[in-house]
C-alpha cells in the first residue's frame, strides 16, 4: 500500500465531513508555491520562464501559513521551483507538521542530500519527499536538460530512506515516452525502497519553452497508461488514487475538479488551477465564490482544457467519487485488491512498442539506439 492507514483514514475524515455540511467545492491538497526559482531548467517547466525579478522573490512564511489556514486542506504539497532553496522551508515544515497538515515536499533532490546531512529536517509521517524522477537515468536526465541529475537524486533518496523519511517519486510522462521503460523505472523506486510513485501525463505550460513533447491527445494518453499500467507487478505501489489511475487508463471518465488542487503563490490564490493562469484573487474565500468554475474543464468546451488528464484536476474527482457513493467506494476497494489488471492486449502493444523508437524527438528519427539523446546531442542535431 502506497499511502498511510493514518493518512487515508484522516483524508477519508475530510472528505465526508465536506459532504456531510454539503459543501460541493472544497480543496483537498494545498499546492503552495513559495517561489519560483530552480537549480534546473527543464524544457518543460513553465515556473522558471518569469523574469529575474520574480525569480528572486520568496513567499514569505507568514502568508505561507496564513494560505494554509485560510484553505484549510488536509494535505499541503509544496512544488516549486526547488522548495529547498526557499530560506524558510525548515520553519514552514515545522509549522506545517505542528498543524498536522501532510506535506509533500516536491524536490529535485540535488540538494536533499547536503540538507539531510545538515539537520535541516526530522522524520515524521506528516512529511514525505516527493522527487521528481521523470524515468531512468537516460530518459530522466535528457528532461531535465542535465546529465547526472538522475545519480544524484538516487543518493539523495536513499540517504532519505535510510535516516526513516517518507519519500515518494513524482514522474511526468511526456510525448514519446518507452512505456517498457517506464516499467523498468518502476522496478528501479521499488528497489530503492520508496514508499509508493505518482504518475501524470504532461500537459502544456503556456510559458514552457519545449510545447512540442506534451502529450496533446487524450486518447494517445490512454493508450500510453494502459499499456505501463496494466498487468502490474505486484512489488509496484502507487502513492495516488487508483481510480484516477484507471481513468488514466482509459476504464474510468471523469471531469475535472479545478478547485481540488487550488494553487498559492507570490501573485496571490491562482485563477482556477495549478496550469492555467486566468487572474488571481486575494483570498481562498474569493477563488471558491468569484471564479466562474463553469468556464473550466472538458465539459465547458474551454479549448485549453480538452485534452488535460493531469493529476491536479482529476484526481480530486476520483477520491471524491470514492467517498461519494458506494460504487465509488466499492472501486475503490476493488482496484486495491485485485491491483495487476491483467490485459492481453496491452502486453501485446508493449511487445510491439520494443522495436520502437522513443523519446521527445522520435519523430524524427533522433534517437540512439532507442535512447533519447542527450541534451549536448540534441543540439548537435538541432544546430545541424
Amino acid at each position: 500500500m502506497g499511502v498511510p492507514l493514518s493518512q487515508m483514514y484522516t483524508v477519508a475524515s475530510y472528505v465526508l465531513g465536506q459532504k456531510l455540511r454539503g459543501n460541493k467545492r472544497y480543496p483537498l491538497v494545498l499546492m503552495l508555491e513559495p517561489l519560483f526559482r530552480c537549480n534546473l531548467a527543464c524544457a518543460g517547466c513553465g515556473k522558471i520562464q518569469y523574469p529575474a525579478h520574480i525569480l528572486k522573490k520568496d513567499l514569505p512564511l507568514k502568508d505561507c501559513l496564513r494560505a494554509v489556514d485560510e484553505c484549510a486542506a488536509p494535505m499541503v504539497s509544496i512544488p516549486g521551483g526547488e522548495p529547498l532553496l526557499h530560506p524558510q522551508i525548515k520553519e514552514l515544515v515545522e509549522e506545517l507538521i505542528a498543524r498536522k497538515k501532510y506535506i509533500y515536499l516536491c524536490t529535485n533532490a540535488l540538494l536533499l542530500k547536503q540538507k539531510l546531512d545538515e539537520g535541516l529536517f526530522t522524520p515524521s509521517k506528516y512529511l514525505t519527499f516527493s522527487v521528481h524522477m521523470d524515468g531512468q537515468e537516460d530518459h530522466h536526465d535528457f528532461a531535465v536538460c542535465r546529465d547526472g541529475t538522475y545519480t544524484k537524486a538516487i543518493e539523495g533518496i536513499r540517504l532519505a530512506v535510510e535516516m526513516g523519511f517518507r519519500v515518494t517519486t513524482n514522474t511526468t510522462l511526456f510525448d514519446g515516452a518507452d512505456p517498457n521503460s517506464v516499467r523498468a523505472f518502476f522496478d528501479e523506486m521499488m528497489d530503492v525502497g520508496v514508499e509508493g510513485m505518482m504518475v501524470s501525463p504532461g500537459y502544456a505550460y503556456p510559458k514552457a519553452p519545449d510545447q512540442k513533447s506534451f502529450l496533446s491527445e487524450r486518447r494517445n494518453t490512454n493508450k500510453l497508461f494502459e499499456m505501463i499500467l496494466s498487468n502490474r507487478k505486484k512489488r509496484w505501489r502507487f502513492n495516488q488514487s487508483p481510480l484516477f489511475l484507471e481513468y488514466l487508463m482509459g476504464t474510468r471518465e471523469y471531469e475535472c475538479t479545478p478547485w481540488g488542487n487550488p494553487t498559492f503563490n507570490i501573485f496571490g490564490w491562482q485563477k482556477p488551477c495549478y496550469l492555467l493562469q486566468d487572474g488571481y484573487a486575494d483570498t481562498f474565500k474569493e477563488l471558491i465564490e468569484e471564479t466562474n468554475w463553469d468556464n473550466y474543464g472538458r465539459a465547458s468546451g474551454n479549448p485549453s482544457c480538452q485534452q488535460c488528464m493531469v493529476h491536479c484536476g482529476y484526481e480530486p474527482t476520483a477520491v471524491d467519487h470514492t467517498f461519494a457513493s458506494f460504487g465509488g467506494l466499492w472501486g475503490t476497494v476493488k482496484a486495491m485488491v485485485f491491483n495487476t489488471y491483467a490485459n492481453p492486449r496491452a502486453q501485446k502493444r508493449l511487445e510491439e512498442e520494443k522495436a520502437k523508437p522513443h523519446g521527445p524527438l522520435a519523430h524524427l528519427g533522433l534517437t540512439i539506439e532507442g535512447k533519447p539523446m542527450t541534451k549536448e546531442e540534441r543540439e548537435a542535431v538541432e544546430a545541424a
